[in-house]
């Protein structure tokens, strides 16, 4: 996604604030399913943890995308 942000006169790019938006998502599903104890099924921890915020963000740019048309 191509633009800057103008945040009090600083200019960010867009995946910035993608990014900071897919992290807070994040942050909830994680609480969610280690409350779910989901974590013991699951190989590696960090590689799901990189995937899982992966697709939060191609779904957060996607939904992103589709509101600036």
């Amino acid at each position: 996604m191509i633009g800057e942000l103008d945040i009090g006169g600083i200019f960010l790019p867009t995946l910035l604030g993608i990014m900071a938006i897919a992290y807070v998502l994040f942050l909830a599903v994680h609480a969610v399913l280690n409350r779910l104890h989901f974590y013991r099924l699951v190989w590696h921890r960090a590689l799901f943890n990189i995937a899982l915020y992966t697709v939060l963000l191609s779904a957060v740019d996607v939904i992103c995308r589709s509101l600036m048309t």
